[in-house]
């Protein structure tokens, strides 16, 4: 399907997260490599972690004053409130001088105000929702949004019928040339295990998975190697613990190029966020999740169990979490280089490759209906 004859002009909003922003940035990368000339904006808000994750692509950004309502207290919510009626008329402003064909959000409460604007304006919208528990903001925003695209199969029920696809969710191009290039890993003596505690809540994670590797170091076979995300504040402290258990670790607070770290690695300690799920089942790496229990709706746990029936992960919920069970656990998968490969196999068959081009295309779709429709007045 064609573009229209001018440069596609495509404006995403969302964020807060790396979750939220890895889905819009994938998304814009394949439209600008479909088609060279495309015109990208993100719209969203001041946060340091958006404006971090942005810095090294080459999109227009503009900000809006905007914050959560969701979790909040009395002031915040008030001060929130009040915001809003600025928040929309801002958004207006910014989809009227950039003039999109379409406006994407992807989760996040700034995708809120910019969604309705854009439909104040006449402008088709979709949205991507990465979670089987759709934000708040997705949820409310069912309704208006031209297309929904999902990630997980069940959350359908959370929207409008007739309105949503299926289209997995999208991952970083690195992973994916990752995932076309790199041969299969084959588990022999020794395993690396790769610990990720995510953005939120990486503490806790720290804690558990450090004194499982080394108070319950007898449970694991000889050989094998870690390499740790921290977070900013655990470095010093994980890095010494597996210096003095004698356990060859990488330690950093975060890597930067998440594609060479996953191939070196054969099975993770993970908490469930969407994104990251996303990336494992493409590359096909088995894990042990801890889902973060203060997730809102309890998503990420539902995230996680969906890859856990299809037997690719095990799932352990922190509230009762042991490290001695996370060891004999942990121990169990390391150990048994056949449920290893099993449980990879499990992973990369749940994995969609492909939801990015899919997304793209249903963006065009939505470009080229409205066009139709907008010759046919």
């Amino acid at each position: 399907m064609q573009p229209p004859k001018q440069p596609l002009r495509l404006l995403l909003t969302g964020g807060g997260t790396g979750g939220h922003l890895f889905p819009a940035i994938a998304t814009a990368e394949a439209m600008c490599k479909r088609f060279p000339d495309t015109k990208v904006c993100f719209v969203g808000t001041k946060r340091k972690m958006d404006a971090a994750s942005l810095a090294r692509y080459d999109f227009q950004v503009r900000t809006i004053h905007c914050q959560g309502l969701k979790g909040k207290g009395l002031l915040s919510l008030v001060q929130s409130l009040v915001l809003l009626p600025l928040a929309l008329v801002e958004a207006i402003w910014q989809i009227f001088r950039f003039r999109p064909h379409l406006v994407v959000g992807v989760g996040g409460y700034v995708t809120g105000p910019v969604v309705v604007a854009a439909k104040l304006l006449g402008k088709p919208t979709l949205i991507h929702e990465q979670n089987s528990v759709p934000g708040l903001a997705n949820r409310k925003l069912g309704a208006l949004a031209s297309r929904i695209c999902l990630s997980l199969p069940g959350s359908e029920r959370f929207f409008p019928p007739g309105k949503t696809v299926l289209t997995g969710n999208p991952v970083r191009h690195q992973i994916l040339e990752l995932a076309r290039q790199q041969p299969a890993r084959q588990i022999g003596a020794n395993v690396t295990i790769l610990i990720l505690g995510g953005s939120l809540g990486a503490h806790r994670v720290n804690e558990l998975v450090v004194e499982a590797l080394t108070e319950y170091g007898t449970f694991f076979p000889k050989g094998i190697e870690v390499i740790h995300q921290t977070g900013g504040a655990d470095e010093e402290i994980v890095r010494s613990a597996y210096k003095r258990a004698k356990i060859p670790a990488t330690v950093a607070p975060f890597f930067t190029d998440m594609a060479e770290i996953y191939g070196r690695s054969d099975v993770l300690v993970s908490r469930a966020g969407a994104t990251t799920l996303a990336e494992l089942a493409v590359l096909g790496k088995p894990a042990v999740l801890i889902p973060y229990p203060y997730a809102a709706d309890d998503h990420q746990d539902k995230n996680g169990r969906y890859y856990a029936v299809g037997g690719g992960v095990v799932v352990l919920p922190e509230r009762e979490l042991t490290a001695r069970k996370l060891a004999e656990t942990l121990a169990e998968i390391v150990g048994n280089g056949s449920r290893l490969q099993e449980m990879a196999a499990a992973m990369q068959a749940m994995g969609r490759p492909d939801a990015t081009d899919r997304i793209v295309d249903v963006c065009l779709e939505l470009i080229h209906s409205t066009k139709i429709k907008e010759l046919a007045g």
